[in-house]
């Protein structure tokens, strides 16, 4: 996961690299020299994204034995162990409209809701007993998601160079998922894991700003950390080994104003 996450920031920042120093060398009239200056103005954002969790097991979750009194299902066994939980990182796609209310000559507040698809995955492998046998036995579970994103942001812009300026802005975002399983029933055989509706997350970025003829085009990279616990704890040994369950995403985005 580190490696997909440095493979695609090294790749944004070649491209920025490149771009600065295409828009750099060139000694061009200004491009839209009285947009930073309109008091509001719109746009739209499309994006990819990368959605995972950040799970904390319990201490010494390994040792701890689940007999029947637990819900295995599709797993068979007698009782069983938990070896090892992981968040398996997947790509989706975001799409949204972008807001900007110009509050000094550096300052914007920024409201950008938007619309979040994609899945992520959680594996497991378990030490089933059966007839006392013990078998190894690996689980991978899917939870779908698509957000409603509610992101208040403070964008901090640097001096404008020729048509490229750059940004860093950090930010709320208040976060919906419309996929929640949360209201399901709990003896639903083909749900493992539940999860919260609401969550709250704190996101971070940074991006620039490439000026046309006729519209501002921005490209950013921003990450969000839920900052709530949004698993729905239940009696089975897919949700008893867990702490804590927080959301994280990662996204790369493309701004048009």
């Amino acid at each position: 996961m580190r490696l997909i996450h440095r493979t695609i920031i090294s790749l944004f920042l070649l491209l920025t690299f490149l771009s600065v120093e295409t828009y750099a060398q060139r000694n061009s009239v200004q491009n839209l020299p009285r947009r930073d200056y309109e008091k509001i103005h719109f746009g739209f954002v499309l994006g990819a994204n990368q959605m995972f969790f950040s799970i904390k097991p319990y201490n010494n979750f390994s040792q701890i034995v689940y007999d029947s009194t637990y819900k295995f299902d599709p797993i068979i066994c007698d009782s069983l162990k938990i070896y090892s939980i992981e968040s398996t990182p997947t790509y989706g796609f975001t799409v949204g409209i972008v807001s900007n209310l110009r509050l000094g000559k550096y300052f914007d507040l920024r409201f950008v809701p938007s619309l979040l698809f994609g899945e992520r995955y959680i594996e497991y492998t378990f030490h089933c007993y059966k007839d006392n046998k013990q078998i190894d036995e690996d689980f991978k579970t899917n939870i779908s998601s698509t957000f409603i994103s509610l992101p208040f942001t403070l964008k901090y812009k640097s001096k404008r160079l020729n048509n490229l300026r750059g940004y860093v802005f950090s930010g709320v975002n208040f976060v919906i998922d419309l996929a929640s399983n949360a209201k399901k029933k709990q003896n639903n055989e083909d749900i493992q894991i539940r999860l919260k509706k609401n969550d709250m997350m704190l996101e971070f970025g940074a991006g620039f700003d490439f000026y046309t003829p006729f519209f501002k085009f921005g490209t950013e990279i921003k990450i969000g950390y839920g900052m709530n616990d949004i698993l729905i704890r239940e009696r089975n040994v897919f949700s008893a080994g867990i702490d804590r369950m927080n959301s994280k995403i990662f996204q790369l985005s493309f701004t048009f104003e």
